[in-house]
């Protein structure tokens, strides 16, 4: 492969990124994040100012709303990812909620599994059983009617979440006592996190 190929593919060692490559690149990555990227990460990641990483999303989301596009490159206190777009959010919901064929991801799986063993639990305490934030797939199971709200912590005031009856329909089940034993297999110190998800001091 040539230099040229290189640069712009980004695929050398310590070859420069081009402009185009920069734009994918930041596209790809963005993609697949759970959480907003803060500017001055993706400038690390890429070699480049902060004001450059800047100025490159603004017009990609610019480009996305010229464009009409369904999705949004949004820029939010933490950093910058992709979002629906709102007047999109009537059909994803209805796709969530009706679509037959969607199945839940092994994610969405194994973060149903801790709230149905630990429930009523924050976000916080479920980002921290998984080891990666579920506030994501939190939403897609409470759109998904498998998870609703239940009230809130007495202490730190985090909305805390438990199954619902139609999880217990899809599963077969009468009753949370009818789900398997698996409990002892998840973290005993979770009380050790609080509702962010951080070790408790």
């Amino acid at each position: 492969m040539s230099t040229a190929d290189q640069q712009d593919t980004g695929t050398g060692a310590d070859a420069p990124v081009s402009a185009a490559a920069l734009r994918r690149g930041l596209e790809a990555v963005l993609m697949v994040v759970d959480q907003p990227v803060p500017e001055y990460e993706l400038a690390r990641a890429f070699d480049r100012s902060v004001a450059e990483i800047t100025r490159v999303l603004e017009e990609l989301s610019r480009e996305y709303t010229d464009q009409d596009r369904g999705f949004d490159l949004r820029r939010v206190a933490d950093g910058w990812r992709f979002y629906t777009r709102p007047e999109c959010a009537g059909v994803v919901e209805h796709f969530l909620k009706e679509g037959q064929e969607v199945r839940l991801t092994q994610a969405a799986l194994e973060t149903l599994a801790v709230v149905a063993y630990r429930q009523p639990v924050s976000r916080g305490r479920v980002s921290a059983v998984r080891g990666v934030n579920c506030d994501g797939v939190m939403r897609t199971l409470v759109l998904r009617g498998l998870i609703e709200e239940a009230g809130h912590d007495s202490e730190s005031g985090a909305h805390l979440f438990r199954t619902t009856n139609y999880f217990l329909e899809r599963l077969g089940l009468r009753d949370l006592d009818e789900l398997p034993d698996l409990a002892p297999f998840l973290p005993d110190d979770i009380e050790g996190f609080d509702d962010t998800g951080e070790q408790a001091t």
